[in-house]
C-alpha cells in the first residue's frame, strides 16, 4: 500500500504503519482511522480496496511530507529573516526553546565530547 509516495509496511498494524509518513504520528493515525471507520489493528495487506482508498483519501487531505517540510523550513527562515532570538538560535544550530547547553543539546551541537581525565597520574609500583 502506497500513500503520498511512501510505502506503508504490510506486516505492521495500520496505526503504526501510517506513522511512516512524515507528519503523521500515532494520535493523528488514530483520528484518521476513526474518521474512515477502519480498525486500528488491521494490517494493510488485509484491507479491502474500498478501505484502502478511504484511508489514502483521508491522508492526502492533510499537510504531510514535502508540503509540511517546506512549511516548517519557511517558518524557520522567517524567524531568521526578522532577526528574532529563536531565529538566531536556529542559525547557530543551538536549542531554541530554553534548554541548557552546557551538558545537553547533543543533537543540535553535534557529537563533540570533551573527555575529562581522572585528574591524577597513576603511581607505578616497583
Amino acid at each position: 500500500m502506497r500513500i503520498a509516495g511512501i510505502t506503508i509496511p504490510e506486516e505492521k498494524r495500520l496505526e503504526i504503519g501510517l506513522t511512516a509518513i512524515y507528519g503523521v504520528g500515532r494520535p493523528l493515525a488514530h483520528r484518521i482511522l476513526d474518521k474512515v471507520k477502519v480498525s486500528h489493528g488491521k494490517k494493510p495487506k488485509d484491507l479491502s480496496e474500498d478501505e484502502e482508498n478511504r484511508v489514502r483519501k483521508a491522508v492526502e487531505e492533510l499537510r504531510i511530507e514535502g508540503d509540511l517540510k517546506r512549511e516548517v523550513a519557511g517558518n524557520i527562515k522567517r524567524l531568521k529573516d526578522i532577526g528574532s532570538y529563536r531565529g538566531s538560535r536556529h542559525a547557530k544550530r543551538l536549542p531554541s526553546r530554553g534548554q541548557r547547553t552546557k551538558t545537553n543539546s547533543r543533537t543540535m551541537r553535534g557529537n563533540v565530547r570533551k573527555t575529562m581525565g581522572s585528574g591524577r597520574k597513576k603511581v607505578e609500583k616497583k
